[in-house]
């Protein structure tokens, strides 16, 4: 067990701030491209029906190419392989941009779409083994980074797109700085090596068993997630006749909401567990839910949207930190869990539209706060137990780069 105590504390919290600048790192690539979706929408003279099928192909070639994730870090290491996937994603940043009409843009924003799942599985997996090794939850932080990277982003997109500039350009000069910021970030990492005499995982797998349960919870709170996203602003407005100034100050104070939510989570993960925290989340989003539908004044729904934020912020988190913990291959089952969750991002806004339309928004929500619910009764699959067990198993799984030398020394 000697490659366990090969990175002591302070290499692991170089690891753990390494890994935090690629989780923002890959968030502002994201929130990059959403501000200049209008901008793409028009160059690529498509209507708005079309868009809303042109995104619905990033969530599809995520879903196809994140189970790459597992072989790829098998075979090139868990430090090449993040390396790799991260410029691959912030150089495809500047795809869509060039796009010039709808069967190029969904192919742009397929391809946009797999390096996205495949790094983001990588940098997931990269996460959880530093969270087992340190002991204590840094997942929620992580995620929070994430946002936080969005948020970047996007203030570097609304900039640019106020001050008119061409997406091209614009896209071309974030994908540079980012793929810069990206390898520098990605020099901090372990270099994790899996285990020569180990077979590696298969390209393309069903998620396995241990992942189902804990993705069930994760599409629960990614739909509570998406659907307050994109939705809050348009039931003010529609249901509670609000101005659209208001509106979409809904829809921002529930994105900082989900950020503040993520980086306190690791305190309080840490205090009183995952399932605990998981479960009172749960009685949140559920409250926030009810909020929303009985809400007699903006006011009153706006606060259960922030509750829905506070309630689902740390879920997904904790589902990729449980994933990592629940078998042999924690790059396939983080990869099964991803796939589900991204699969609940993609349904989520389309089902709520579904929904209103055959009855009304607040029928919709009514499907997201009996979602919530099911947060306090899926807890208990997020419950870290055996995290000694599996960090020991990781371990021998994915050894540090020259560890089989420190071995033959001790």
């Amino acid at each position: 067990m000697a490659s366990e105590v090969v990175f002591g504390q302070p290499q692991l919290k170089r690891a753990r701030y390494a890994v935090a600048a690629v989780f923002c790192v890959h968030g502002a690539v994201t929130g990059s491209f959403a501000t200049r979706i209008p901008w793409i929408q028009d160059h690529a003279a498509v209507s708005a029906g079309q868009l809303g099928l042109a995104l619905a192909f990033p969530a599809l070639g995520a879903s196809v190419a994140m189970p790459l994730a597992g072989a790829i870090s098998h075979r090139f290491g868990a430090r090449n392989a993040l390396r790799g996937l991260i410029v691959l994603w912030t150089l495809v940043l500047t795809l869509p941009s060039f796009a010039p009409d709808l069967l190029a843009l969904c192919g742009a924003l397929f391809v946009f779409g797999a390096t996205a799942g495949m790094s983001d599985v990588a940098m997931n997996a990269l996460g959880v083994e530093i969270e087992n090794r340190l002991d204590r939850s840094i997942m929620s932080g992580l995620h929070g980074m994430w946002s936080a990277g969005a948020l970047i982003g996007s203030a570097g997109g609304t900039l640019a797109a106020h001050l008119g500039s061409d997406a091209r350009l614009h896209h071309a000069l974030a994908a540079a700085t980012l793929t810069a910021l990206g390898l520098i970030a990605c020099q901090g990492v372990l270099d994790l090596r899996s285990d020569p005499d180990e077979q590696p995982p298969p390209r393309f797998a069903l998620p396995p068993k241990s992942a189902l349960a804990i993705g069930a919870v994760g599409f629960c709170a990614v739909f509570a997630e998406g659907a307050s996203l994109d939705w809050s602003a348009v039931f003010l407005r529609d249901v509670l006749d609000t101005s659209p100034g208001l509106a979409a100050a809904s829809t921002t104070a529930f994105a900082l909401t989900m950020a503040v939510a993520r980086f306190a989570g690791d305190r309080i993960v840490d205090r009183f567990g995952p399932v605990r925290t998981v479960r009172v989340g749960g009685v949140l989003a559920t409250a926030g839910g009810l909020l929303v539908v009985l809400a007699p004044h903006p006011a009153v729904a706006m606060a259960g949207f922030a509750f829905i934020g506070l309630g689902v912020a740390v879920v997904v988190p904790l589902a990729f930190a449980a994933a990592g913990r629940s078998g042999p291959h924690p790059s396939q089952a983080i990869a099964g869990v991803a796939t589900i969750t991204y699969t609940s991002g993609l349904i989520a806004p389309s089902a709520i539209g579904a929904v209103a339309d055959a009855t009304s928004l607040v029928v919709s929500f009514t499907l997201v706060t009996a979602l919530a619910f099911g947060l306090i009764l899926g807890a208990g699959v997020l419950r870290s137990a055996g995290r000694e067990s599996a960090r020991s198993g990781a371990a021998n799984n994915l050894r540090p780069a020259g560890s089989e030398a420190c071995e033959r020394d001790s």
